[in-house]
């Protein structure tokens, strides 16, 4: 019984998923070897999926899925797994199958709905977070998540709206507050969205995104000095901001910041 737990803890509540899902189904009864080896495999899932091996990662979440089908918490990682390797149709048909095991568990919503941004299907995106904020009101990353899928339509308003109603249920979800700031930026609320930035550096010194934010609205505003102070620290933590095309297409911040960031490193 304690290994029952064990496996379930690992592919389940660990992200709230409430009810096993393998408790529920009719499969036949899995041996107390099975259960052990399911645990084994989610914690090697999981240490490769922290090591940044994904291939890997999505191996093992095969595995499990081979020996527990009815498991929607390893459909679902597994997802995330060809989603991290840019596999976002295999992803939706991972995510498509957890739905069905687990209709009304928020987490594979919110993973398709990232995918579906991912394929710039914004509008079928939102429709995953408006179900998930049905099931959850509160779902801070719902909100953050609807917010990006607006700002995909060029809704900024309506993408800030998100955003701030995000952070009012998270005040320490970081990305919700940095995306907040770049969407002021975007609309013109060019002050605002710097203290915005300020705000967030000062309580988390080493966010990457908020240094290159900060070094672009900066070097728009003539500000060299501490333009060039906060690329030092942004370059530093993450370079992967020196490369413009990761910021708009991967990162996709807003395109006047895209703008800004590009004429600093046209510079450099």
């Amino acid at each position: 019984m304690i290994k029952l737990i064990t496996i379930f803890l690992s592919l389940l509540l660990v992200f709230g998923w409430g009810t096993p899902v393998m408790a529920q189904s009719q499969q036949p009864s899995i041996t107390q070897e099975q259960l052990k080896q399911g645990d084994e495999l989610a914690n090697q899932a999981f240490a490769a999926t922290n090591a940044g091996d994904f291939a890997t990662a999505e191996m093992y979440w095969t595995q499990i899925i081979e020996q527990f089908p009815t498991n929607a918490g390893a459909w679902s990682n597994r997802g995330n797994s060809r989603v991290s390797q840019n596999k976002l149709q295999a992803a939706l048909k991972d995510y498509n199958k957890a739905i069905e095991l687990a209709p009304n568990v928020t987490d594979p919503y919110l993973n398709r709905g990232a995918a579906l941004e991912g394929l710039g299907k914004w509008e079928d995106a939102i429709a995953d977070y408006n179900h998930v904020l049905e099931l959850d009101p509160k779902d801070a990353m719902a909100y953050n998540n609807r917010g990006n899928a607006k700002a995909g339509l060029g809704k900024w308003e309506d993408a800030i709206a998100d955003y701030k109603k995000s952070n009012d249920i998270a005040p320490n979800f970081a990305f919700a507050r940095a995306n907040y700031a770049l969407a002021l930026y975007e609309t013109g609320e060019i002050d605002q969205a710097i203290r915005q930035m300020r705000n967030i550096v000062r309580k988390y010194p080493k966010f990457a995104d908020m240094r290159a934010a900060l070094t672009a609205a900066y070097w728009v505003k003539g500000e060299q000095g501490e333009a060039e102070s906060n690329w030092v620290a942004a370059y530093g933590l993450d370079p992967r901001y020196k490369d413009i095309n990761w910021v708009t297409n991967i990162r996709r911040w807003p395109p006047s910041m895209v703008v800004a960031l590009d004429k600093f490193l046209k510079l450099q």
